[in-house]
């Protein structure tokens, strides 16, 4: 049976949610911590109410970045001899690739596209076939 909750105690996880995702933690992480609604609850808010599913699409943009910030530390912990190097690889293509989804415009793969072809027509012929041909 759900528990029910008020509506100041529902924004307040709705908030909380969000400032946590912005931060860089994944929904699964928020929702584990004590007394968080379960899993099947927040995707109902994401359904349902609209003004919690823009700020959390917000939320998970800013993780972009948080993403993109996590690859600093990283870097940071392989130089001082703290972090495996292989294993600082792999973390890093993970942040990047997960950076590159949720802002591709600002992380993701540029495409360098080179057009400098030209294209003409010489001519064009077009002929008509009839039955008597």
């Amino acid at each position: 049976m759900p528990i029910k909750r008020d509506a100041e105690t529902i924004a307040g996880y709705k908030d909380a949610i969000c400032e946590a995702i912005a931060c860089g933690d994944s929904l699964a992480k928020v929702l584990r911590k004590k007394g968080m609604p379960g899993y099947s609850t927040v995707i109902r808010w994401l359904r349902d109410d609209e003004d919690f599913r823009v700020d959390y699409a917000r939320a998970r943009e800013a993780q972009a970045d948080a993403d993109a910030d996590k690859i600093g530390d990283i870097v940071d912990r392989v130089l001082a001899g703290k972090l495996d190097p292989q294993a600082a690889r792999a973390a890093i293509d993970a942040l990047k690739w997960t950076a590159g989804k949720r802002q591709p415009k600002k992380y993701g793969d540029k495409l360098d596209l080179d057009i400098n072809g030209r294209v003409q027509i010489e001519r064009v012929e077009v002929k008509f076939v009839g039955d008597g041909e």
